[in-house]
């Protein structure tokens, strides 16, 4: 049982077994709330906005205020590494993610250093909610994971990855390298969140899916074990939560062989894979489909009930199998908190 004052994610992430487990979304930090929508509108861009620690302390901060969530996670995004390490990043409203073309992959590795220090405002967003959030209240950092960012630098915007993909067969020591790039600056990047308060990191690998075991392996697996190691080597102890969506059958081979304390689980996921996670010695997390958040009833009632009776027999956090939609009616969040929590 987890203490009043040390947060329940991090008892569940050290293997414990809890009476309830705890409960945080995706994505619960944005486009739901109208008091977000207010604070967006007065930043510039959606960049300026992640790079204003004062903007987006507010912002993590604003769901916490609303629901009784058991962590707060850091507003940010997954692209910033990119454009700290020197490729154009924007975002078109309405439509997304762009990026300019792929720099030099050795102009990229010449930013590594750099990179970490032109992300600093996103320590000092955690600095600032850290100091306002309750004791019990645990904090995430993340970042996302190589090959996810990888799909974006390579293809210049959200896709279905399938040019990112032939660049995987077609170039793969290029592949490679860019991948070595992204390990090494995101291990910088996460170690300085941990530094800077965060005690949870998490890894979204937001485009797993469609990988051939083999090709999972290379550009999934490995760079994952290396970043993980990267943080260790640098004294970080702090939780890690790795996050293969759309993996499928293949999460079961990231859980045994990535060195993460809690798999994050999607929302095909099965109640037999993650009993085997668990039986494997580490936490789980998920997988509620965000699109029964949004409908919400009694079907919402009955699938909370489930995920807790299938996986909370041993370390479970309740999630999303994906982020929160921005048209998810604010009360639908509320219910599904108040139903994980008992209340």
């Amino acid at each position: 049982m987890s203490s009043p004052s040390r947060p329940r994610l991090l008892a569940a992430l050290a293997g414990e077994t809890l009476d309830r487990p705890p409960v945080w979304f995706m994505r619960q930090a944005g486009r739901s709330l109208p008091e977000y929508r207010e604070l967006r509108a007065r930043a510039k861009d959606f960049i300026a906005f992640c790079h204003n620690p004062e903007m987006a302390a507010e912002a993590t901060l604003q769901p916490m205020r609303r629901f009784p969530l058991d962590a707060a996670i850091v507003f940010a995004d997954i692209l910033l590494i990119p454009r700290a390490l020197g490729q154009e990043v924007w975002f078109e409203a309405g439509e997304g993610p762009r990026l300019g073309d792929l720099p030099p992959l050795e102009s990229l590795a010449e930013q590594i250093e750099a990179s970490t220090g032109r992300l600093a405002d996103i320590g000092e967003t955690l600095a600032r909610v850290r100091a306002e959030l309750e004791p019990e209240r645990a904090l995430i950092g993340f970042a996302g994971a190589p090959w996810t960012v990888a799909t974006y630098m390579i293809e210049g915007r959200g896709s279905d990855r399938s040019g990112a993909r032939a660049f995987a067969y077609e170039n793969p020591e290029a592949l490679d390298r860019l991948l070595e790039i992204l390990v090494e600056s995101t291990a910088r990047y996460l170690v300085m969140q941990a530094r800077s308060g965060a005690q949870v990191l998490k890894l979204f690998e937001s485009w797993a899916e469609g990988l051939a075991e083999d090709v999972f392996q290379r550009i999934v697996i490995e760079p994952h074990k290396a970043l993980v190691e990267k943080v260790r080597a640098a004294g970080v102890e702090v939780p890690i939560i790795g996050f293969p969506r759309g993996a499928g059958a293949l999460v079961d081979s990231y859980a045994a062989q990535v060195p993460v304390q809690a798999v994050a689980l999607d929302t095909q996921a099965s109640a037999a894979q993650g009993r085997r996670i668990q039986a494997g010695g580490k936490a789980i997390q998920g997988a509620l489909d965000n699109l029964l958040l949004r409908v919400g009833g009694p079907a919402l009632d009955a699938r909370i009930d489930t995920l807790i009776e299938q996986w909370n027999q041993g370390p479970y956090i309740f999630n999303l199998g994906h982020g929160v939609m921005p048209d998810t009616p604010i009360e639908h969040i509320a219910r599904a908190v108040r139903r994980v929590k008992g209340l």
